[in-house]
């Protein structure tokens, strides 16, 4: 199961729908290791940490999980729509994913850029492949 969903919380969801808030809340206490991942890269964007390819155009975590479960929390928040939809709401970003660790927080307004678009392209995961991340 990905989410530990409260009781009140699927009474919500049973009723109608569910707002960003409460669902982002689930997400965090679900997943904490994906949470403090994603919200260190982003505050990283918010203050002007150069990202592992020297840019200040994004953020991004090259640090793979220090466990299999942390591993599977961050493949799960990204994943899915609904989760990686409501976080990029929540902060106000585009993340974007590359192998099994390699997230990164863009800007909205470069959602659109020669940066952005280099990073999601096939090029990009190619050249971010690295024998030791193989089988991870």
């Amino acid at each position: 199961m990905s989410l530990d969903v409260s009781e009140d919380l699927l009474a919500k969801a049973e009723a109608g729908e569910v707002g960003d808030a409460d669902f982002v809340d689930c997400v965090k206490q679900s997943l904490p290791f994906a949470w403090e991942l994603i919200a260190k890269v982003v505050n990283d964007l918010k203050n002007g940490v150069v990202s592992s390819s020297g840019s200040t155009q994004f953020a991004d975590n090259t640090t793979p999980p220090p466990d299999e479960q942390a591993r599977g929390q961050l493949l799960r928040v990204l994943a899915s729509d609904s989760m990686r939809g409501a976080l990029e709401r929540h902060y106000g970003v585009k993340l974007a994913f590359q192998n099994c660790h390699r997230i990164a927080a863009f800007p909205l307004s470069e959602v659109d850029s020669d940066t952005y678009r280099k990073f999601i392209s096939p090029r990009g995961q190619l050249l971010n492949q690295s024998p030791e991340l193989r089988d991870c």
